[in-house]
């Protein structure tokens, strides 16, 4: 996608919106979801667009759906509430629509990466999954990301429903600190134990070196997960993500 520092764009007519990088949570006024790192901000009024919403495709294809053309509405169509396909939350904004099958995804959802890879650990964009959510323990529910190893699985859903239950603590600043985004190594595996729970249950036959390395490993998923469901794939911000999952 095409970076330009400043643009104008119908959503907020009145003053141009200017790019900039925030390790603070913000939320989309224009598909009214969460986002963070990239995105356009109004310098005078509060008001803020995710990337892909501040810059959107007119029509989009997507390989889960591949009968299906996308268009991109300022508003969900009709009278009826809608809910993404992609990660079952309401659609309460702007939105990519497909008229022939009535499928819905927010922008960020339908922008998600078919891979996700920081050159150690890959993880792969699912429709469907058997293998259970490491969060909720369910099969199937929403599209999932999956490691290589097939070890480690993380519904959409549960990534949203992450965020929507920890964003009211963190946006008000009584989260924990937001440290910088490229320190990595600031982000604490100690912080989710439900992951960390599920793992050991998972591997208590193994040794605790294994379950150790299993939890770390999970935990990286998950960092990952949230930064691209945020809608900045390339962005790691590890004070948030400890904090998110210190909650789940």
């Amino acid at each position: 996608m095409t970076k330009y520092n400043e643009i104008s764009h119908f959503s907020h007519p009145y003053h141009k919106l200017k790019f900039e990088y925030s390790e603070f949570p913000f939320k989309c006024d224009g598909c009214k979801e969460i986002g963070i790192g990239s995105r356009y901000k109004c310098p005078i009024c509060d008001f803020d667009l995710h990337m892909y919403c501040a810059l959107p495709s007119p029509n989009i294809c997507h390989p889960f759906y591949t009968k299906c053309s996308f268009q991109f509405l300022s508003r969900p169509p009709g009278n009826s509430p809608r809910y993404c396909n992609a990660c079952e939350k309401d659609i309460t904004g702007f939105v990519y629509h497909c008229n022939s099958c009535g499928f819905d995804l927010h922008p960020c959802c339908a922008k998600l990466p078919m891979i996700l890879d920081d050159g150690e650990t890959k993880l792969y964009l699912y429709r469907k999954v058997s293998s259970s959510c490491h969060r909720c323990g369910r099969k199937g529910r929403s599209w999932s990301y999956r490691s290589k190893c097939k070890k480690y699985n993380l519904h959409v859903a549960c990534v949203r429903e992450m965020l929507m239950e920890s964003w009211s603590d963190i946006y008000a600043g009584r989260g924990k600190a937001i440290t910088s985004s490229s320190s990595s190594s600031s982000f604490s595996r100690s912080t989710i134990p439900s992951l960390k729970n599920t793992l050991q249950t998972h591997h208590r036959k193994s040794g605790r070196g294994k379950v150790k390395k299993c939890c770390e490993m999970a935990g990286l998923a998950v960092q990952f997960v949230i930064s691209a469901v945020l809608g900045d794939p390339t962005t790691l911000i590890a004070g948030l993500i400890g904090s998110l999952i210190s909650r789940a």
